[in-house]
């Protein structure tokens, strides 16, 4: 994996000796979530040339990775010790494209680093708003609902176009001029494949996440938790679901005891039945609620981020599920309310409390027909038409 201290500045070329789409995905999530668009891409438009910042599941797509940005992914005030790393990024991207010139640049998710290297194309006149060859696309949009809403302006006057994925994000962003389709959400696809699925027999699981310092905070109180559900007659074992061998070394730092085993998380693998689930408020929760999964999110990080996270967001849940839906689907436990005690609690009632199974299968078939709403044509579709023909 890349290694920040050793980064192989700079980007290399392209192998084809020109491109069209230049992929910029950070995280993990976003990774998978870029694959699909390039895969889509790639069917609809077979000779397109595309190149990406961005992970394995990029890589596998057909895209010519450049570098691989999901083993260095930051969430909060762990930023800041990255800085230099990110300043060096953005200015290497810039030239790039520059150097380059692809039809489009799309950025998945990832916003403080994404729309910063929107704003440096911008600048320096590379990108169609600017006057330049290259459109600057976005897929995934940012949480304006949640927090600093006043950042569509901005997007506006940087972006060519943007997708999302919830359906309501449209009218966030009609009074700014900016093109936005809703593209369907990735995790109901028609060919989408989830990772992990209710069995009434089945494990729990445990999901800290896919950031190191996130994970780091939040595995210890996910094993504590079910320690204390083992030691108070509860009988079940654990799975810990992990993204990239990387992140090995955190979850065995904690030393997780027999009980729980540490499986890779595989794109298209068998889903991973689960009878309850402790989860941080990732991506991987929304997959259990769409499951069915009972369970609780848990939600750990710097007392800093904590502090100024409490004054700049402005939603009452941090679960997407719980948001999407107006109510609690997870019961959420927030740094020092996530005792082992209370989540044990929770671990319990998800296995025993048949009124709890089906109050949240329930809510799972709402959440679904919620993210189901009509699209307007695909993801690949949407890069395909902002691309033109071959």
């Amino acid at each position: 994996m890349t290694n920040v201290k050793a980064l192989p500045f700079s980007l290399p070329p392209p192998q084809s000796g020109g491109v069209d789409l230049l992929v910029v995905a950070a995280e993990h999530s976003g990774d998978q979530h870029a694959a699909r668009a390039v895969g889509e891409l790639l069917v609809l438009q077979a000779g397109v040339r595309v190149c990406a910042l961005g992970g394995p599941a990029l890589a596998a797509s057909g895209a010519q990775l450049l570098l691989d940005l999901t083993a260095n992914s930051a969430i909060g005030f762990a930023v800041v010790r990255k800085l230099a790393f990110y300043r060096r990024l953005i200015g290497d991207v810039v030239r790039w494209v520059g150097e380059h010139r692809p039809r489009a640049v799309c950025f998945v998710d990832s916003s403080g680093l994404n729309l910063r290297i929107a704003k440096a194309l911008f600048a320096r006149g590379f990108t169609a708003k600017a006057g330049g060859p290259t459109k600057a696309l976005y897929f995934i949009s940012p949480q304006i609902w949640a927090s600093r809403a006043g950042r569509r302006f901005a997007m506006a006057k940087h972006l060519d176009a943007l997708a999302t994925i919830f359906p309501f994000e449209a009218k966030c962003y009609e009074d700014t001029g900016l093109p936005v389709t809703f593209v369907g959400h990735p995790f109901v696809a028609p060919q989408a494949v989830r990772p992990v699925r209710y069995d009434p027999k089945g494990p729990i699981l445990l999901l800290p996440g896919s950031r190191k310092g996130a994970v780091a905070r939040i595995f210890p109180a996910l094993l504590d938790a079910f320690l204390w559900y083992r030691s108070d007659r509860g009988n079940r074992t654990a799975v810990v679901l992990y993204p990239g061998d990387e992140m090995l070394n955190t979850l065995r730092a904690a030393q997780p005891p027999g009980e729980v085993e540490l499986r890779r998380l595989e794109a298209g693998g068998e889903p991973v039945g689960a009878s309850a689930v402790l989860t941080s408020s990732g991506t991987m929760s929304l997959q259990c609620a769409l499951a069915g999964i009972p369970g609780a999110i848990v939600y750990r990080t710097d007392p800093l981020t904590y502090f100024v996270g409490r004054i700049v967001v402005k939603v009452a849940h941090l679960g997407i599920a719980n948001l999407l839906l107006g109510e609690t689907m997870y019961p959420e436990y927030i740094q020092k309310a996530a005792s082992p005690a209370r989540l044990a609690a929770q671990l319990h009632a998800s296995v025993r409390d048949g009124s709890r199974l089906a109050v949240t299968q329930a809510q799972a078939e709402r959440l679904r027909a919620l993210l189901s709403e009509p699209a307007h044509g695909s993801v690949g579709e949407w890069l395909a038409g902002h691309l033109g023909g071959e």
